[in-house]
């Protein structure tokens, strides 16, 4: 047994499936099938029920956590031996919301392969909550997320405040309030509540997503049921509807301007509101990790990059 094999078996086990395994690794469905066989004739048991998909037998599952560890370790000791010798190589699992990778990777990621040609940088895009649980599980090394509270396991850093501000188009504005279109923005602006926007259709993110959450917030404080047009996950087609003045919509204030052109953010009115609605964007790692160095190095590039004047 080597760790190729182990590699190959940790594979099979995460696809549930050789097809897919096979295709991932770039090998044959037949190879990969003979290197299961042989870890399997070595120990002496099956590692797989071989049905649809796939299942771990017991033994299988007892084998996974060896290997999971085994792989683990190898990876740390790649990477110490790396910074030993200069020559820096492994893999960083970077969990990111779709809205921050947009509008902060590109230049950090070019930064970053620029200085370290040999870091293989993986990203994984989920909602906030479930970036936390994949760092817990160790199923990323880095997570950039809104971390509301403290966990034991965790070491965090603060990176950013995120604003979420309410965009809505001028023409929208004035097709529903004609000739009150001013004294109606000044008044959202002077008191930082959607209240006279009760008319407005808006464009909502879902629940589970921090600005859809605070959106939400801030019209209950108003004290009307929204009407809300489209609802969705995805809050850069909210935000194209939004710039063709389909209703409002509550962004990261980052996102928006990363999103829309300036000739789209002339032509929409931007409101913020109070500070106690924006949030913390943390970094966060396992204080185990041993990506620490890695995660290190990638820290102080996005900080450089983002807060250099």
């Amino acid at each position: 047994m080597n760790f190729l094999n182990i590699h190959y078996f940790l594979m099979v086990a995460q696809e549930h499936s050789f097809t897919r395994a096979a295709e991932r690794l770039y090998i044959t469905q037949q190879t990969l099938s003979a290197q299961i066989a042989s870890i399997e004739q070595e120990l002496g048991c099956k590692l797989f029920q071989r049905k649809i998909p796939l299942e771990l037998t017991y033994e299988g599952r007892i084998f996974f956590n060896y290997a999971e560890e085994f792989s683990g370790r190898y990876e740390e000791m790649q990477q110490e031996f790396g910074e030993i010798s200069g020559n820096q190589k492994g893999c960083l699992r970077i969990g990111i919301a779709y809205t921050r990778e947009h509008a902060l990777m590109p230049k950090i990621l070019k930064e970053y392969q620029e200085k370290y040609p040999n870091i293989e940088i993986q990203l994984v895009e989920d909602l906030n909550d479930i970036l936390q649980r994949k760092l817990l599980k160790g199923e990323i090394d880095l997570a950039i997320a809104g971390f509301l509270t403290p966990l034991n396991e965790v070491q965090m850093r603060d990176f950013y405040k995120e604003e979420v501000v309410l965009l809505v188009g001028k023409e929208l504005l004035s097709q529903l309030y004609g000739d009150r279109v001013k004294q109606v923005a000044q008044k959202i602006r002077e008191e930082k509540k959607v209240t006279p926007l009760e008319k407005c259709p808006f464009l909502m993110n879902g629940q589970k997503d921090i600005a859809g959450r605070i959106g939400r917030h801030l019209i209950a404080q108003a004290g009307f049921i929204p009407d809300i047009r489209v609802e969705g996950g995805n809050i850069e087609t909210l935000l194209e509807l939004c710039a063709k003045n389909m209703g409002a919509c509550f962004s990261p204030k980052i996102l928006a301007q990363a999103v829309l052109s300036e000739k789209q953010l002339s032509k929409m009115e931007v409101f913020h509101f109070p500070e106690d609605t924006w949030y913390w964007i943390r970094f966060a790692w396992l204080k185990q990790s041993y990506a620490q160095t890695l995660i290190t190095h990638f820290i102080e590039i996005t900080e450089k990059l983002c807060f250099e004047k």
